[in-house]
């Protein structure tokens, strides 16, 4: 069996801006699982529509239940194939992604498009379908509803980190953003400075045990 999602968005900025920002969504305060991006190949057909293909590096943390089923190396990051092409006469871009790791374990293949909304031209609309199987027998049910849940979760931050980087090419970032985000680093410094202590206190500790 496999899983189908589908949903719509909406985002309030044209489709040029969009696809710019498409392109510059990496890095942003809601996209810290996305380790890496690299462009495998890309083409402009006589048609004048833009084909790339892109590999991603994700973080990818399994519940503990699933993590026995993974290699260690494997268990913590997975690589993503995006194919994505651009129409600039028709105004749509339509991407397809799917994961290359894990997918013995539990596949997930999403199809998004983008367009210009219908009821005003200066927003666009997105369609995103997601399908999630497994083949684990006896668990693909749970592997599929952990997938969904997942996913659901995934286009939240996706959207929100549009968002963001479109109100920062337009010079709007909102300060409420940009306050989460260096909050968010200085935690992390923080937390990273008092593991450094802990593990020199071991340290100094066992010099005399």
């Amino acid at each position: 069996m496999v899983k189908y999602f589908c949903c719509t968005g909406l985002l309030k900025s044209t489709w040029d801006q969009v696809c710019i920002a498409f392109w510059q969504r990496y890095p942003n305060p809601y996209s810290n699982h996305v380790l890496t991006e690299d462009i495998i190949f890309r083409e402009v057909t006589p048609s004048n529509c833009l084909i790339s293909r892109r590999l991603l590096t994700k973080t990818s943390r399994a519940p503990r239940w699933m993590e026995r089923y993974l290699p260690k190396h494997m268990a913590s990051s997975a690589y993503i194939i995006e194919d994505s092409i651009v129409d600039p006469q028709r105004k749509t871009m339509t991407t397809l992604t799917w994961n290359i790791t894990h997918a013995r374990l539990m596949s997930v293949e999403e199809r998004c498009e983008y367009r210009t909304n219908p009821e005003n031209g200066s927003w666009t609309e997105i369609k995103r379908e997601a399908w999630i199987a497994s083949n684990v027998y006896g668990l693909s049910r749970g592997i599929q509803e952990f997938g969904l849940a997942r996913f659901k979760t995934s286009v939240t931050k996706t959207m929100k980190g549009f968002e963001f980087v479109l109100a920062k090419m337009q010079g709007e970032t909102p300060r409420t953003l940009t306050e989460a985000a260096t909050e968010r680093a200085r935690e992390t410094a923080l937390a990273a400075k008092e593991k450094a202590k802990d593990l020199a206190s071991q340290a100094h500790k066992k010099q005399y045990v």
